[in-house]
Parts: structure tokens; C-alpha cells; sequence
């Protein structure tokens, strides 16, 4: 195989902005930067918070920076589903949240990462809805607005709920023909597809055109379960050619202690043996 066809993996971590985790992170000088972002990170002194770890991961180690938009607000997920008329507050969250990111990408040059749904509150959500076709609907609306908004500064993940998910063949064309610049969760798609490395690697294929970001992580394929690469199912000889050279990547695994990336480190050793294996073969 040439190099030229298998992505070389980047060591990318992930970490919040809280000191301790930012600290360990950068002593590896990582190629890829995902900020987790939560609540706090949103008030005033929230953002400026998150504007000088910015700058410090810049001059510390990489300009490539993903901002991860929040999972919750007041303990709820920041589901696009979620009906104005019955959550007005989170929505009004997620879309001032949205904004606070984007104007930080574009001031920035770093990007933003949306999910298009989650998964263990959205059918509560769709079922606000008189059928799922106006969910799907209204989540797909919103996602075409920050496409607008963001341009080349926001992607969008993919879940593990009946709306925004990756794996299908359908779906997967569906997302393509509306443009979407995409982040790609491997554990998610692995998890959709019933723990079929076949079927994941057909979307890796089908989606690798506007793909801009992965998730690279493990899976059982059973459950979101976040597992060191090679610790789980997914065939990463199968895996690694099919990926998009020209993006992005960091090892989204569980940790034991937050402050200290061990599992993510371990992963990006496991991956790298596996390139260098496809490469010399």
C-alpha cells in the first residue's frame, strides 16, 4: 500500500479547560486539540477561560483546535430535537452556546463540532413531535442553519439515536446531499451497525468525501462504551485505509483519572504500530 493512501495518525487529545487536564495534555505536545466544553464554560468569565486555554494550546502545541460543543445544560442533553414550546431554555442554550463557539472559531481559525443528536434522551424529544418525520425534520432544519452560520468552521458527529447517525446507506447519502462538513465517531457508526466492521467501513467510504474530524475509539459494539483502541472489536487494518487523509483526528476513550490521558496515549501507539504494519506490507 502507498502512504499516500492510509492516514498517518495524529496524536489529537482531548481535554476541558480545567488546568490539570490542560497541563498533562500539552507535555505531548499533541498534533490535535479537542476542547470538551461544558455549562460553565459559557458565562463570561467561562469564555474568557476558554479563549486563554485557546491561546495557550496555539502556543504551546497545535493550531488545530476543535471546540466540542456541550453534552448537557441543567442536566439535560443539548438534543437539536428538543421543541422550543416545551425546553426554551435549553434551546435558547444551544444556540447562543453555538454562537459563542463559532465566534471563537472564526476569530480563532479553529472549529466547532456540533452533534447532529445524542441518544439517550432523544425519543423523550421526538415524541413531543406528531410524528418523527417533523423531528427528523426540525433537527435537520437546525443543522442546515449552523451550516449556514458556521461555513468551514463547524462538523457535525454522528449519534446513536434514530436521527443523526452514520451507517446506513441511505441516511449516509441523505447527509451528503446536504453538504455538511462531518465528524466521524467510529464507536457510534461500529455501535449502529451491530458491531459490523463490514458495514463501518462502507460508511467510512461512502462519507470519507466530507469528512473533516474522527472520533477514533473502540467498541464492543454493544453499548456506548468509549474503549482503548484494540481493546474492543473494530478491525483498525480494515479501519485506517479508509479514512480521510486530509483530516483531523483524537482518541476519544474513557479515563480512569482525567487529569492524566494515558488511554489516549496508548491508543495512538496501537494505531501508529497498525500504520506502520499496512505501510511495510
Amino acid at each position: 500500500m502507498s502512504k499516500l493512501t492510509i492516514k498517518q495518525p495524529e496524536l489529537g487529545l482531548k481535554a476541558s479547560t480545567a488546568k490539570s487536564q490542560l497541563s498533562d495534555r500539552l507535555k505531548y505536545r499533541p498534533a490535535v486539540f479537542e476542547f470538551f466544553t461544558d455549562e460553565n464554560d459559557f458565562t463570561a468569565d467561562g469564555l474568557k477561560r476558554l479563549a486563554a486555554a485557546i491561546e495557550l494550546v496555539k502556543a504551546t502545541a497545535t493550531n488545530k483546535i476543535v471546540l466540542h460543543h456541550p453534552m448537557r445544560f441543567k442536566g439535560e442533553y443539548t438534543e437539536l430535537a428538543a421543541p422550543k414550546a416545551v425546553f426554551p431554555e435549553l434551546v435558547k442554550f444551544i444556540d447562543q452556546s453555538t454562537n459563542d463557539l463559532l465566534q471563537l472559531a472564526f476569530d480563532q481559525k479553529i472549529q466547532v463540532l456540533v452533534h447532529g443528536s445524542y441518544s439517550r434522551h432523544t425519543q423523550r424529544m421526538i415524541d413531543l413531535y406528531p410524528s418523527f418525520e417533523f423531528a427528523e425534520a426540525a433537527v435537520f432544519k437546525k443543522l442546515d442553519y449552523f451550516a449556514h452560520l458556521g461555513q468551514q468552521r463547524i462538523m457535525f458527529e454522528n449519534s446513536l439515536s434514530p436521527i443523526f447517525y452514520f451507517g446506513d446507506k441511505k441516511m449516509d447519502q441523505f447527509i451528503l446531499d446536504r453538504n455538511y462538513r462531518l465528524a466521524f465517531d467510529t464507536s457510534h457508526c461500529f455501535i449502529k451497525v451491530n458491531g459490523s466492521n463490514q458495514q463501518l467501513v462502507a460508511s467510512l467510504k461512502r462519507l470519507e468525501p466530507q469528512i473533516v474530524h474522527y472520533h477514533l475509539v473502540d467498541s464492543m459494539g454493544l453499548k456506548h462504551d468509549s474503549l482503548p483502541l484494540g481493546k474492543g472489536k473494530i478491525d483498525w487494518q480494515q479501519v485506517l485505509p479508509a479514512l480521510n487523509p486530509q483530516a483531523t483526528n483524537i482518541y476519544e476513550i474513557n479515563l480512569k483519572n482525567q487529569d492524566d490521558c494515558q488511554e489516549q496515549l496508548a491508543s495512538h501507539r496501537y494505531l501508529s504500530k497498525i500504520y506502520q504494519k499496512l505501510i511495510n506490507s
